[in-house]
């Protein structure tokens, strides 16, 4: 056998992986530009099919959400709470450090019944998202870039996790602050592009 003829089913392979990457990638920003504009619905089609491809894939920005917290948020946002929670369960399983799988599953788990532990894992998100928050905005100030700049994604967080929400009251204050959070990924992606720091355009929100 030759090496043309070894060659040219690798080269046949490395593109079908790379087309499928950017399959998956297309449809995740498809479904967080759905959700970013109320259209859960179209959501839940384009993110199913971005995680049946690839349910291990991670925005390819500086915060990494995966494609099963999204789904899972998509899937809350349609009223289908058994697909949020097993799609939210399965993320957190897979990466015990995405902010975002740790939120929505603490919401499904408060709409379902299951109180104590609702409650700390909307905590346990909304804490991860300050310090994601805290973190990017102090390394940021050497390159002039801004993550959160007036603080108030921040300060709602602190005065949630401060107050003595009811349950009520705390799913509605991790839903915004979910929401705030995915649109300040893109803003900052935006901002670093802008400046010349590089941010990715893949998996982003809307521009």
């Amino acid at each position: 056998m030759t090496s043309e003829h070894v060659f040219a089913p690798i080269c046949f392979s490395v593109l079908l992986f790379i087309s499928g990457c950017s399959s998956v990638g297309s449809d995740v920003l498809a479904g967080r530009n759905a959700l970013q504009t109320g259209r859960a619905n179209d959501a839940v089609g384009y993110l199913t099919r971005a995680a049946d491809a690839d349910p291990n894939y991670k925005i390819p920005y500086r915060v990494r959400a995966g494609v099963l917290a999204y789904l899972g948020r998509a899937y809350l946002e349609t009223g289908k709470d058994t697909e949020a929670r097993q799609t939210l369960e399965k993320a957190v399983n897979l990466d015990k450090d995405d902010s975002l799988a740790h939120l929505y599953l603490g919401i499904v788990l408060l709409k379902t019944g299951e109180r104590e532990r609702g409650r700390k894992e909307i905590e346990e998100g909304l804490r991860a998202i300050d310090d994601t928050l805290e973190f990017f905005a102090e390394e940021d100030r050497f390159y002039r870039l801004s993550w959160d700049p007036n603080m108030q994604i921040r300060n709602d967080i602190r005065k949630s996790l401060a107050a003595k929400l009811d349950d009520a009251q705390l799913t509605m204050a991790g839903e915004y602050i979910g929401r705030q959070f995915d649109e300040e990924i893109d803003r900052a992606r935006r901002d670093e592009a802008r400046r010349g720091g590089g941010g990715s355009d893949g998996g982003g929100g809307g521009s």
